[in-house]
């Protein structure tokens, strides 16, 4: 919180906040403990203390840096005017790191400072993409600037100083545009990092940072490579053990790398040396959640070095199951042919898989959707699986493609968290789109599967009790609280006066009355979950042959695999992928003699005839693009 203590002299406020955004009736989404602090927060928090230790604005002139997170922290704006008038009356409101669907929230969090004559920046990945990919500035960005708002695009490593300077000044610019610019990363000499009080309001003592950024492919759907590059930089191994020294001494000891793939840095084997050394020799008990690609298992070294060095958790932005639908998106790098190999080889090192699943790709319908889930559920060893709305964010290519041809998109930034539809769809309406992925959670993590999730990881090695709050988390989520996993916390916060601007202000007494009905409700329902989960897991524990489970999914890969797995039969598009790569391997596809697609036997792991398509079989046109793409498509580097 911020204090209002009277100071002596002048002192520069820089205030930092990381916005949240709204809920369906307006209301901002706060809980008493968030899921993991940002890294983008981090990173502006431990530049701005560099430059207060620096006297950056003089020795006449110190700088108080403060941060707060607003999915775990109630922002009082008139706390903060008050601030910084008792010390002068210098200072800045930096919002940082606001995406596309915390815009409207952080404008509004500026509307009364600047009425207050509060000087306010926004910066993060919305005002950035906008730049990086749109002729003009859309009209909410030039509308927050003329309110006096000073919009921030890009890196802060090699502008935070400039913004600082100006603003002590009186003279802030509308536009800050560091997008050209991709600093250099490696030794900066304030890397990320936040307090201790400021990582234990969020779940599990977790704190974030980026070894580091920019992506080599071309995913359609991304915004950051429009937004950090695709040229990738990276820390130090050195700066890496600044990062989790500084944490493990304040007590800090779990931390998520924010890299959007961590396997392709190409220092990750120096780094993992670094951290290896620090928990076999230094003793230091640090573990980590990476994020990877479908193709991390063909490093050598690289799952087992993951184990040694702390990594339990792995998020996999699989996307889809369907090789037309990833190439439609620009998803090369994605080839079905190995998702089993990879997923087995995580099993293999005990490490627990998550991955992330688009829905509202254009070959995508109700039902294909449906039978996807279902191939996953048999054939793919996940131990949980997310799932995303196809949304075209700010900085992506495709809201730039649908911008240019004039498609309407929602105008409601709120809404681009990717858990609601923004456009049109050709195969489905926008309610069926939006069902679709409300029902994908049920159908996904049905009771019968949950147990089959626990009695694979037992069988392979992972924590059942880590798992318990794994599954707890990301199948409870959005039938209780009606958010993603990822945007869920521990007691919902809501406050009357906290709503998005225009809305009124409901009365009090249906206002408390709403708010404990629905608080009690959810208790209900994630106590409930929580006994089932429990229940199940002492189910499988009790079992004596649970150990030696076996599935569909956990069966080694082999070559007879692609003529009965479903996931390799599921339609035109699968087929023509499995061949290639059988080609590209050194096999022969057995095809039927007659130049026809090889594969065609169609039996699923239980000898019973699987279905012929799955509602999504594409066109020709798209099968030649397909294998055009694929032919010529060779693997990261």
């Amino acid at each position: 919180m911020l204090s209002t203590a009277h100071a002596t002299k002048r002192r520069f406020q820089l205030i930092l906040i990381k916005p949240s955004h709204y809920d369906g009736d307006g209301y901002v989404v706060q809980w008493m403990r968030s899921t993991m602090p940002s890294n983008s927060l981090a990173a502006v928090y431990s530049l701005a203390q560099g430059a207060a230790e620096r006297q950056l604005l003089g020795p006449d002139l110190p700088i108080d840096v403060h941060a707060m997170d607003e999915t775990n922290t109630r922002v009082k704006t008139k706390d903060i005017v008050r601030r910084i008038a008792e010390n002068g009356g210098l200072g800045l409101v930096g919002i940082v790191g606001a995406q596309s669907n915390e815009f409207p929230r952080a404008v509004d969090i500026a509307r009364p400072l600047r009425a207050a004559g509060v000087q306010v920046a926004i910066g993060g990945f919305h005002v950035s993409g906008c730049l990086s990919m749109l002729p003009e500035l859309p009209d909410d960005i030039k509308e927050a600037q003329a309110l006096g708002i000073s919009i921030y695009a890009g890196e802060a490593e090699e502008g935070l100083d400039e913004l600082i300077l100006d603003t002590a000044r009186g003279e802030m610019k509308p536009l800050y545009n560091h997008m050209p610019n991709l600093p250099d990363i490696g030794e900066i000499p304030s890397p990320p990092f936040l307090p201790v009080e400021f990582v234990r309001r969020t779940i599990g003592n977790t704190t974030s940072f980026d070894a580091g950024r920019g992506c080599p492919f071309q995913c359609s759907f991304c915004t950051i490579i429009n937004v950090q590059g695709r040229k990738s930089r990276y820390r130090t191994p050195d700066s890496v053990e600044q990062i989790l020294r500084m944490n493990y001494e304040q007590g800090v000891n779990r931390f998520f790398i924010t890299d959007d793939n961590f396997a392709r840095n190409k220092d990750w084997e120096a780094i993992y040396d670094r951290i290896i050394k620090l928990r076999e020799e230094d003793g230091m008990d640090i573990r980590f959640c990476i994020q990877v690609d479908t193709l991390c298992h063909k490093i050598p070294n690289f799952m087992d070095k993951s184990k040694r060095a702390g990594v339990t958790r792995v998020f996999i932005g699989l996307e889809n199951i369907n090789p037309a639908n990833l190439i439609a998106a620009k998803k090369r790098q994605n080839k079905i042919t190995e998702y089993r190999k990879m997923l087995l080889e995580w099993k293999r090192v005990g490490i627990m898989t998550y991955a992330g699943y688009i829905l509202g790709f254009p070959n995508d319908t109700p039902e294909s959707i449906r039978q996807d889930l279902e191939i996953i559920k048999h054939e793919l060893p996940l131990d949980v699986l997310e799932f995303f709305i196809l949304t075209p964010l700010p900085g992506s290519e495709d809201h730039k493609i649908l911008y240019e041809k004039g498609v309407p998109m929602d105008p409601d930034m709120n809404k681009y968290d990717v858990e609601h539809v923004c456009t049109a769809h050709a195969k489905m309406s926008k309610e069926e789109w939006q069902e679709a992925y409300r029902t994908a959670w049920d159908f996904y993590y049905t009771d019968e599967h949950l147990e089959t999730i626990i009695r694979r990881a037992y069988a392979t090695g992972i924590n059942l009790k880590s798992l318990r709050v794994v599954l707890f988390w990301f199948s409870g989520a959005v039938p209780t609280e009606g958010v993603h996993p990822l945007q869920w916390g521990i007691f919902r916060m809501k406050y009357r006066r906290d709503r998005r601007s225009g809305l009124p202000l409901e009365n009090p007494i249906v206002f408390y009355s709403k708010y404990a009905a629905d608080v009690a409700r959810k208790l209900y329902m994630a106590g409930r979950r929580w006994r089932h989960l429990t229940r199940l897991m002492n189910k499988v524990e009790s079992d004596p042959t649970a150990k030696f489970h076996m599935d569909n999914a956990l069966t080694p890969v082999a070559d007879e695999d692609a003529e009965h797995m479903e996931l390799y039969t599921q339609n035109e598009a699968a087929r023509v992928a499995v061949e290639r790569e059988l080609r590209v391997a050194g096999g022969k596809p057995k095809g039927n003699g007659a130049g026809q697609p090889a594969l065609q036997v169609k039996m699923n792991g239980n000898g019973k005839a699987a279905h012929a398509g799955n509602g999504q079989d594409s066109t020709a046109e798209t099968v030649e693009a397909e294998k055009r793409h694929q032919e010529s498509a060779a693997p990261p580097a």
